[in-house]
């Protein structure tokens, strides 16, 4: 320890990172396109109520934003949205806006004008997951009528009247669930992925094939069991995608006629990750015939993989972690990476040299590195031997020390189907900076660590992710890096439900922080979104009041003995404010200190920087008191 560094208590310590500094960070950067020396991407702005404008670089490096406000590019599709916009070579791009959700050509120089008639009511046609191909739009529709919501894969012309009155034709429709369109290289198939309730895309999609002549479809690989993602055309009569029929999403090589399916580098590593969002792209087929991939354990790092030696080789670049969006015209790759010290940013790679050029970060100043907690990796035993994986931040001020062991905060991601990554997050090093360790686990159920991790929360959620979340808090304790008394735990979504849970099965925490999480299930699926409707069966199971009553906070909130803090937006249309509402009140009824905060306008996950800063200097002050500071 540097004997500059003051004896100060926890929670307390001196830092640089403020909230606002932490609100204007994260610019979402996200799905990247490249053509040649040009490269576009989406791009959010806390700063401007969290729209989302596409970025413009062009080939002598100059930036631009090409959507000024209020137009925002993004889609509500499944609500969680996903790639909202296409580029038209020598045209211009195609965007959904999301105040009205309909498609809009911005042409090179000009005005934003609609390709897509108005619906019949505000939003209630919605387009995802843009491609171009002779001279249309390929993409998913979301179609909402009369109480009822459908979806298929329409193409929409670039040669539209101006008033945008052009009907999009509808291609294929009959399932409930569509991603990934892509139109073979002779343009006489469309391939597609498609799954039906109650399955998710992560446990059982279907590769399917339309001959466009006649629309005649069939199934090429998948089903009820198995994860298929990310089809791309090798050639006219081939497509590459992932597959998790191994319990691993690996790389196959598919025929459209019932040719032999090869899987092309057989490993336990996952090569995808969850379709949260349409438009994933985790892999990107080079002019060569090599693949830029993305691959690993609980992360994942680029390489290039050559289908006919089978060799895959890792860059040497200095992102750790990679978002899944590699984008290609086929010589030029640009992706989105990160690493424990660099923010995740829009990078162009060169496969056969290594070389990488940073185009544009999602934070634009970082404090002293001093200041920014180094992750390790941890793994540890929950319930009945299960092995847990963790990322641990330690607290990190060059300023600063405390004495004996610190307080730490236990973090739960959304989901719960998901994962948390070992990237550079100002919001953790809010805390850390601050003398608050920070410990990410990823609980049986994320992604990140193959099908039969991710399935052990099949019917057991409410149970894995608590008993998870209670065994990474006895783990700080066991080993001496936290204060016992002192830890408490935070989530968002359905981290938001395993905090509650959490907090009415154990009394290990010293207070909880939710953030738009879910506490009665028969309410949630109810009310929720149609994307995850049906998503709680998998979960749980169907609906029984009794197993039900068991499992939700609400049930159990006669349990809670600590305070809680509870975070809403008012606009949620993923988990509606009424969640958080009868969670806040059932502890009132009981004496238990909560406090409750609300935000107009927000939805699910914030986007404001004045809401963010709010949340967050709300939450430090909770952990400030509980942790008697």
């Amino acid at each position: 320890m540097s004997p500059e560094q003051a004896i100060l208590p926890y929670a307390t310590w001196p830092s640089p990172i403020s909230t606002s500094d932490v609100a204007r960070s994260g610019l979402r950067l996200g799905f990247p396109t490249v053509l040649g020396g040009e490269v576009w991407w989406t791009e959010d702005r806390p700063a401007e109520g969290g729209r989302t404008t596409i970025v413009h670089q062009s080939a002598d490096g100059t930036q631009h934003d090409l959507l000024s406000a209020p137009w925002s590019a993004r889609t509500r599709v499944h609500e969680y949205g996903g790639r909202s916009y296409a580029v038209v070579p020598g045209e211009g791009l195609v965007f959904t806006n999301f105040t009205d959700q309909r498609l809009y050509l911005l042409p090179t120089g000009g005005e934003p004008r609609p390709l897509t008639p108005e619906p019949e009511h505000p939003t209630a046609l919605r387009y995802a997951d843009l491609l171009v191909h002779d001279g249309q739009i390929w993409c998913v529709r979301e179609r909402h009528a009369d109480g009822e919501v459908s979806r298929s894969i329409v193409s929409i012309p670039l040669s539209g009247p101006p008033s945008g009155g052009a009907e999009p034709r509808e291609r294929i429709s009959g399932h409930d669930f569509y991603a990934s369109p892509t139109v073979s290289p002779d343009g006489e198939h469309l391939a597609f992925i498609c799954w039906n309730h109650p399955q998710m895309p992560w446990n059982g999609t279907e590769l399917r094939v339309c001959r466009l002549a006649d629309g005649t479809s069939w199934k090429v690989k998948g089903g009820i069991s198995e994860s298929v993602l990310a089809p791309r055309w090798r050639d006219e009569r081939h497509l590459y995608a992932i597959s998790d029929w191994s319990g691993w999403w690996n790389l196959y090589l598919v025929g459209i006629y019932g040719t032999a399916t090869r899987a092309l580098y057989p490993m336990e590593e996952e090569f995808a990750g969850p379709l949260w969002q349409l438009g994933a792209t985790p892999y990107a087929p080079m002019a060569d015939g090599s693949l830029a991939v993305l691959h690993g354990l609980g992360g994942l790092r680029l390489g290039v993989f050559d289908p006919d030696s089978g060799l895959l080789s890792d860059l040497d670049v200095p992102y750790d972690g990679w978002d899944p969006v590699l984008a290609t015209d086929g010589h030029a790759l640009v992706g989105i990476g990160y690493g424990p010290a660099l923010p995740r940013s829009i990078v162009r790679v060169d496969t056969l040299t290594g070389s990488a050029q940073e185009l544009r970060r999602d934070i634009n100043e970082l404090p002293d590195t001093a200041y920014l907690p180094l992750p390790r990796t941890v793994e540890f035993e929950s319930r009945f031997g299960r092995e847990v994986h963790a990322f641990l931040y330690p607290p990190s001020n060059p300023l600063a020390r405390g004495e004996g062991p610190p307080p730490y905060v236990v973090f739960v991601h959304g989901g719960p189907t998901g994962h948390s990554a070992g990237a550079l997050d100002l919001e953790k090093a809010f805390f850390t900076s601050r003398g608050i360790g920070v410990i990410d686990v990823n609980y049986g159920g994320s992604t990140g660590y193959g099908r039969a991790y991710r399935e052990r929360l099949r019917g057991q959620w409410g149970v894995v992710d608590v008993e998870d979340s209670i065994a990474t808090a006895e783990w700080l304790a066991a080993e001496g890096l936290a204060d016992p008394a002192r830890i408490a735990i935070r989530g968002g979504s359905a981290g938001g439900w395993t905090v509650m849970a959490a907090c009415c099965t154990s009394d290990v925490f010293a207070g909880g922080v939710s953030y738009y999480g879910v506490s009665s299930l028969a309410t949630f699926s109810a009310t929720t979104h149609d994307f995850e409707s049906r998503y709680i069966e998998w979960l749980i199971g169907p609906e029984d009041p009794v197993l039900y009553a068991s499992r939700e906070p609400l049930g159990q909130v006669a349990g809670v003995s600590c305070p809680m803090l509870l975070l809403q937006g008012l606009s949620d249309p993923v988990v509606p404010p009424e969640q958080s509402q009868a969670f806040v009140d059932a502890l009132a009824e009981r004496g238990i200190p909560c406090t409750y905060l609300t935000f107009e306008g927000e939805a699910h996950g914030f986007r404001r920087a004045e809401t963010r800063s709010a949340a967050l200097a709300t939450e430090l002050a909770f952990y400030q008191q509980i942790f008697h500071v």
